[in-house]
C-alpha cells in the first residue's frame, strides 16, 4: 500500500505529525509527505517518511502563493498514492486537500473535517475540542485504520553530532526568534535572559536562522555562543538535542526541541491555545500570562499594546524554569 500524508504548514506543524506518520508507515509499503516548502525541512528529518512532496498551497500559510492551474497540475501528476490522511489545523479545511488528491486518483481519504465533504472523503473524522494537534493526528490516523505504534512522542532521526558547533561542556539554548512577532519575546528580554544564565553559572547557546543573524548577535552579547544563521535543520536539531534545556517562543524549534528530548522553557503568547500547541511530550514549564486580552486571536502582531503576556515575564523567571528543568532531568 501507497501511503500520502498531507501537512501543508509551516516546521513545526510538521514536526507535530511526526507520531501520526510513524502510525501510517508501521502499515503502509511506502509513506510520501505532503508538505509546503517551510515545512519541508522538518519532513525530511522524519522517521517513517519515504519520499517528500514540497507543494506551496494557496491556501496555507503566512503569504500562500496565487493559484496557478499548472502547480496544481504538477501536484496531481506527482501524487501517487492509494491512501491519503490529510492532517490540518483545528481551523483549516482539509476539503481543497482532498479534492486534488481525487483528480490525482487516491482512493480512500481521511481528515478531520467540520464541512459537509460530499464524496471527496472516505473517513470524515472530527477532532476532540482541546486535542493537542500531536494527539488530534494520532486520533485521525487511528480513525483511518492506523492505530498507534509507539508511545507517540514526538521523534526526529537521529541528530548528528554538536561539538563542534556548541563548544565543550554542559549548555542552554536560548532562541530568540519566532515564525510571527507575536509570540516573540522581545530582543531587550531575551539578552536579559542570557546575561542570567551566564552570571548564574550556565552556558548558553544562542540559535536563530540565516535573517536572524542580528537578532542572536544582540541576544547574544558576546556573553554566549552565536550560531545565528549556522545551523541546517539537522545540524539545529543536533544543537538542541545537546543542550540541558531549551529557552524559546511558541515556534518550530520548541517542537524540534521535544522531538529529541530536550526540556523547554516556553515563552508562550496566548494568540493560540497552549493546550493544542504547547512543547508536546517533555518536561516544560510555560511561562506568560494565558488569560491576556490576545487570548486566541491567532493575531501575528500583538494587539495589546506593550505586548504584556510576553514582557511581563523577566529574565529572573527563566533562570528559575530553567532550574527547575534542569534539576527534574537530573
Amino acid at each position: 500500500m501507497k501511503a500520502l500524508v498531507s501537512r501543508l504548514d509551516s516546521f513545526g506543524d510538521v514536526l507535530l505529525a511526526g507520531p501520526a506518520v510513524r502510525a501510517v508507515a508501521a502499515r503502509a509499503d511506502h509513506v510520501t509527505l505532503l508538505c509546503g516548502p517551510h515545512g519541508a525541512p522538518a519532513a525530511r528529518l522524519l522517521p517513517g517518511v519515504d519520499e517528500v512532496l514540497e507543494w506551496d498551497s494557496p491556501w496555507t500559510g503566512f503569504q500562500p502563493p496565487e493559484v496557478s492551474r499548472e502547480e496544481i497540475e504538477r501536484l496531481v501528476a506527482a501524487v501517487d498514492a492509494d491512501t491519503a490522511l490529510i492532517l490540518t489545523s483545528f481551523h483549516q479545511s482539509p476539503l481543497p486537500t482532498a479534492l486534488l488528491l481525487r483528480l490525482a486518483g487516491v482512493r480512500r481519504i481521511a481528515a478531520d473535517s467540520e464541512d459537509h465533504p460530499g464524496s471527496l472523503l472516505d473517513v470524515r473524522h472530527h477532532r476532540a475540542p482541546h486535542a493537542h494537534e500531536a494527539e488530534a493526528a494520532l486520533d485521525l490516523a487511528e480513525a483511518a485504520g492506523f492505530p498507534r505504534p509507539d508511545d507517540g512522542r514526538l521523534r526526529v532521526l537521529p541528530p548528528p553530532a554538536a561539538g563542534a558547533l556548541t563548544g565543550p561542556g554542559a549548555y542552554v539554548v536560548v532562541h530568540p526568534g519566532a515564525s510571527v512577532p507575536a509570540r516573540a519575546w522581545s530582543p531587550g528580554r531575551c539578552a536579559q535572559a542570557v546575561r542570567e544564565l551566564t552570571a548564574a553559572g550556565r552556558r548558553v547557546v544562542v540559535t536563530g536562522g540565516p535573517g536572524e543573524r542580528d537578532l542572536t548577535a544582540y541576544v547574544a552579547g558576546g556573553r554566549a555562543v552565536d550560531l545565528g544563521g549556522r545551523t541546517d535543520a539537522a545540524q539545529l536539531s543536533g544543537v538542541l538535542a545537546g543542550a540541558d534545556c531549551v529557552v524559546t517562543g511558541n515556534t518550530g524549534p520548541a517542537h524540534l526541541a521535544a522531538a529529541t528530548g530536550t526540556p523547554v522553557v516556553s515563552l508562550f503568547a496566548p494568540v493560540v491555545p497552549a493546550e493544542r500547541w504547547r512543547p508536546y511530550g517533555v518536561p516544560c514549564v510555560l511561562l506568560g500570562d494565558q488569560q491576556s486580552p490576545c487570548a486566541g486571536t491567532r493575531a501575528r502582531h500583538c494587539p495589546v499594546p506593550g505586548h504584556p503576556c510576553l514582557e511581563e515575564v523577566t529574565a529572573y523567571d527563566v533562570v528559575a524554569a530553567v532550574d527547575k528543568l534542569v534539576e527534574v532531568v537530573r
